[in-house]
């Protein structure tokens, strides 16, 4: 039976918590501050802890470093809502807010705490961090969720679909693809299809014969010959253009590949690894990607996510990076201030892992007579208004089109600070209760899938206006 510490402070609160919990076979404790908790109980006893975010001396948060390994679980109002925010962002495990719905809390508990136990298994069976990818940082749910996929696509044949913002490490992935398959004794050719002009992409993959077109001088191989028994990773596969898409749909089916001026075709046998930060599904309904070869190479996809979603990986990366460019330019050991740790935390990071780097370069190069990065060297925008999630898509919010005039709808008295996150929270409350749940997402430009998903995550529950409107 799994064990639970309550800390709250509000008795009647904790007592309906209490017997929440024990009618769904939880072994309960309670307590009304955290002085007393620490004082009457071992907190890495537990396998999860509730506490309220405002208790009476320390806040509800002082319990995350307390409790080593064990998940704390934050529960605020939903005037709070920043500060639960703030609260994941130091390491609670999820927060509810309140007053919660019972069945909403009791599923948060079971996530929680299953979560837990998993990672736990995994780490009795030595899978975790020796098996990280070389190259990448992170230790967050998401990372390690892809780390796993990564284990067990590579050693197979199957052709893999990377999909990811710009600068979220694609090629790391099809780098570690490649290393852990049996073709790593061979050549991993990458290709940027980004980077090459339309009229020479399909001389540079399939190579060509002498005179095949002018300028055409020699015989020349091409890099998906070159890279046979080995990887071919097409990065930004959704700029190729469609005369290319057939010739690589044939290498696909038929496993040869036909130089440009020839006659003859040669047998080759590669493993493709694509990557795109596009909606290839989208671009093929359009006409802009041949709908055959989505379907070819979207045999297993691989989503890479952006720096913003992984948590305390950034503060992990950054520390890194620090690390490496001190080195680098013969510069002592320097540390992040306060300061520093907090602006990257709440910066939204558009250009991910690149931008961070970047960011830490910078600020290791005109760092002087101080043994610390403050947030001012770093020189980034933390009250920029530029949504995460346009980018790469061109013009979408949420994953979605803009509404018209290409802005978000606003929320009474918006501050300036608020973050995407904190803004989707203030706006769904707000008119949760005027809105059905359809002409929510569509003011927010989401599907009502995509929404419920956030309020899932965001741990934002339905009224009984918002409810009722899925059943229409």
């Amino acid at each position: 039976m799994s064990k639970i510490l309550i800390v709250e402070d509000e008795s009647i609160i904790r007592n309906a918590l209490r017997k929440l919990l024990e009618r769904n076979q939880y072994e309960v404790n309670e307590a009304p501050s955290v002085k007393e908790a620490t004082s009457k109980f071992n907190l890495k006893d537990f396998d999860l802890i509730i506490s309220d975010l405002r208790l009476p001396g320390a806040p509800g948060t002082d319990l995350i470093k307390l409790a080593g390994d064990t998940p704390v679980l934050i529960m605020t109002s939903y005037a709070s809502l920043r500060s639960a925010v703030d609260s994941m962002r130091m390491g609670a495990v999820d927060y509810v807010a309140k007053p919660f719905d019972h069945d909403e809390m009791v599923n948060a508990v079971k996530r929680v705490i299953g979560k837990a136990k998993a990672a736990n298994k995994v780490t009795a069976q030595g899978l975790t961090a020796s098996k990280a990818i070389a190259g990448m940082i992170g230790s967050s749910d998401v990372m390690q969720d892809l780390y796993n996929r990564i284990h067990k696509v590579a050693p197979t044949a199957a052709t893999v679909l990377i999909h990811g913002e710009t600068g979220t490490g694609k090629e790391l992935v099809a780098r570690a693809l490649h290393e852990e398959s049996q073709r790593n004794n061979h050549l991993m050719i990458s290709v940027n299809c980004a980077a090459i002009p339309d009229t020479l992409i399909e001389s540079e993959l399939f190579g060509h014969e002498k005179g095949a077109f002018t300028g055409a001088a020699t015989n020349r191989e091409g890099l998906v010959a070159a890279a046979d028994g080995g990887t071919l990773f097409l990065d930004e596969i959704g700029e190729l253009p469609l005369e290319a898409q057939a010739r690589l749909l044939r290498v696909l089916q038929e496993g040869e590949v036909r130089p440009l001026g020839s006659v003859e075709s040669r047998k080759v046998d590669v493993r493709l690894v694509a990557a795109t930060h596009r909606d290839l599904r989208k671009l093929a309904k359009e006409g802009k990607f041949r709908e055959d070869l989505y379907f070819r190479i979207n045999v297993v996809q691989l989503s890479l996510p952006p720096l913003r979603e992984r948590g305390r990986d950034i503060i992990n990366i950054a520390e890194s990076l620090l690390q490496r460019y001190c080195t680098q330019f013969g510069k002592p050991q320097l540390r992040l201030s306060t300061d520093a740790v907090d602006a990257i935390m709440a910066y939204a990071w558009p250009g991910n892992v690149r931008e961070l780097e970047n960011a830490m370069q910078r600020a290791v190069i005109l760092c002087e007579d101080s043994n610390e990065i403050s947030s001012l060297l770093l020189s980034i925008d933390t009250d920029s208004s530029t949504s995460p999630d346009t980018l790469d898509t061109g013009n979408t919010i949420f994953g979605q089109p803009r509404t018209l005039g290409g802005s978000l709808p606003r929320t009474a008295k918006e501050p300036e600070d608020l973050s995407l996150e904190d803004y989707f929270q203030r706006f769904v409350i707000e008119h949760q209760d005027s809105m059905s749940e359809t002409e929510l997402a569509r003011k927010l430009g989401v599907s009502r899938k995509c929404l419920w998903e956030r309020r899932q995550r965001l741990g934002i529950p339905r009224t009984k206006n918002s409810a009722s409107s899925l059943a229409k």
